[in-house]
């Protein structure tokens, strides 16, 4: 009965230890956070800010645009109107005159979307790569293991959620 009682108490001794050993090669537990990204881009008035700024920017060449596609649409419809009654040289005129400011238009809107669009990707760069810093401080400083994006999650609870204090850190940050 001692030599069965010993070889018992060897197994659960065995089998602890094998337990201890496995759970001290497992991973802590994990921690995740959520941040959600669009609320941020939405509702931040820094976001705003930068907003306006691009939009002054460019405003005097978008209404330059406007009033060219303006000029543009009159010559169309003087040309409609009256082509019945010009003469061929008037007409051909005119013709020359709509498909060159055609062509100028094209090429000024062409400028001006490529222009915005790197203006746009260059803010874009500088705006992530501040609230990629921001939100990989804020989960060193909590040990989260994971931040995604609360999109891209079914469901998290709200002691999860981060957007606020990245929205705060990043709204604050120069």
């Amino acid at each position: 009965m001692k030599k069965v009682l010993a070889i018992f108490s060897s197994f659960l001794l065995m089998g602890a230890m094998a337990s201890h050993a496995y759970a001290a090669n497992q991973p802590a537990q994990l921690s995740i956070a959520v941040v959600n990204v669009q609320q941020l881009f939405q509702q931040s008035p820094k976001i705003a800010s930068l907003n306006k700024q691009l939009q002054s920017k460019f405003n005097s060449r978008r209404d330059n645009l406007v009033a060219q596609q303006k000029s543009l649409q009159a010559e169309l419809d003087k040309y409609k109107k009256e082509s019945a009654t010009m003469s061929q040289k008037d007409k051909d005129a005119l013709k020359k005159k709509v498909t060159d400011d055609q062509a100028a238009l094209a090429k000024d809107a062409a400028a001006f979307q490529q222009d915005l669009s790197k203006e746009q990707n260059a803010i874009m760069k500088n705006v992530l790569a501040q609230l990629n810093g921001i939100i990989s401080g804020i989960a060193k400083k909590n040990s989260y293991s994971l931040v995604l994006d609360s999109q891209a999650v079914i469901y998290s609870n709200d002691g999860a959620d981060i957007t606020k204090q990245v929205s705060q850190e990043f709204d604050n940050a120069k």
